[in-house]
């Protein structure tokens, strides 16, 4: 049991039951393919079309005939007569590197293999059929499925989809994102600050990691902490799939923000069983998901990682890749609390080991900016001692 909460729900508890909520976007769009680049397919790519479509070089050098190279050697080489159109038995045609195979040919030579003297060219390795040649439809063959529905376009795709010939791509629309923040103590950054204000922060924090996950954020004035203007500026962003509201999520006298949702849709999860972190609330309300994140910068931050980011990434068809993470030891102990999932800051030094840049302290937003990473200690362990391999998921 505990003081604020009656009780905490754990960590992948609460994940299963956020996520299981979630509501992929339906909605698509067709964009160029130079405005496509880490955007998610909606369909499958199939290639109409054969890449390359003729037989090309894949050297600079000779076209021959396989067969009049059969003997060819350093010391023993074959003369070819040189040639600018068919390539008929003891002729060559010089090539470039993609240029067409001339009819007859059906190898290579390597310009490093061959010396041209006057209208010959001296042949110093014997080549077999297909030697150094480009097929028709070698990189890509028609009817070939290229690429499946939901990959993440990169570049390298987009220049294989330009190769094919196409021009426009259909990917779903990226998902919008409202972020409220909350507080009587916040004030929008500018404003001189009155003894007991601070600069709002949580909205500018939580838009970039909304837009480097792949959603597009939309921030909302403040809201100041009364239970009819957060209800308003909860329906006020109906339209967006999903909303990240910043503070007001504990259970002192100006936290609403947990009862207004109930109030008004459904609040499975309030209060979860991790460090930084445990005001956090989950809620669904007109079909969409809900982050009710902590106004401490530190909590609100690991709230966006534990729950936020994978919440973002489903509802977008966005893949869930592997995180950044390196194994290195541990300079110094590691404590945490049992029972709780718990997100250790920590910093990386020479490349080669890592050090905590603090274990506490949701208040404490400067740590997130000296962090290279965290440290995720797992709620049936108490820390890890000096030397441990741990596993350090990068920022």
């Amino acid at each position: 049991m505990n003081k604020l909460f009656r009780s905490l729900m754990d960590a992948q508890s609460a994940r299963k039951i956020f996520l299981d909520a979630a509501k992929p976007i339906e909605s698509i769009e067709s964009l160029p393919i130079e405005l496509a680049d880490n955007r998610v397919l909606a369909d499958d790519v199939v290639s109409e079309t054969d890449v390359p479509h003729y037989s090309r070089s894949a050297m600079d050098g000779y076209a021959v005939k396989a067969d009049d190279t059969m003997s060819a050697s350093p010391s023993s080489p074959v003369m070819l007569m040189l040639t600018d159109g068919d390539i008929i038995p003891n002729t060559c045609s010089s090539v470039h590197t993609g240029s067409p195979i001339p009819r007859g040919a059906d190898a290579v030579v390597m310009v490093e293999d061959s010396r041209i003297i006057n209208a010959t060219v001296e042949i110093t390795t014997q080549v077999h059929p297909g030697k150094n040649v480009g097929e028709i439809g070698e990189d890509v063959a028609a009817g070939e499925t290229i690429l499946k529905a939901g990959h993440r376009l990169r570049p390298g795709d987009l220049a294989v989809l330009a190769s094919m010939g196409i021009r426009d791509i259909e990917v779903f629309h990226k998902p919008l994102i409202a972020i409220i923040p909350t507080g009587e103590e916040v004030v929008p950054r500018g404003i001189p600050l009155e003894p007991g204000q601070v600069w709002e922060t949580n909205s500018l924090m939580t838009a970039s990691y909304v837009t480097r996950i792949g959603g597009i954020p939309r921030i909302n004035d403040i809201v100041t902490d009364d239970p009819k203007l957060i209800c308003e500026a909860i329906q006020a962003n109906s339209d967006a799939n999903m909303l990240i509201i910043c503070g007001g999520t504990s259970v002192g006298k100006r936290d609403h923000v947990p009862a207004v949702i109930k109030e008004i849709g459904e609040l499975p999860v309030h209060g979860i069983a991790i460090s930084p972190g445990k005001p956090t609330a989950l809620g669904i309300v007109n079909k969409k998901p809900i982050l009710c994140m902590p106004g401490y910068p530190v909590a609100g931050f690991i709230a966006l990682l534990a729950f936020g980011k994978d919440m973002i990434k489903k509802i977008g068809h966005i893949p869930l890749t592997q995180e950044n993470i390196l194994k290195l030891p541990l300079s110094e102990k590691i404590t945490s609390r049992q029972g709780y999932e718990t997100y250790v800051r920590v910093r990386i030094k020479d490349n080669s080991i890592v050090e905590p840049v603090m274990t506490s302290g949701a208040g404490i937003l400067s740590s997130v900016a000296k962090a290279d990473g965290y440290v995720v200690v797992p709620p049936n362990i108490e820390g890890y001692e000096v030397g441990t391999l741990v596993d350090v998921v990068i920022i």
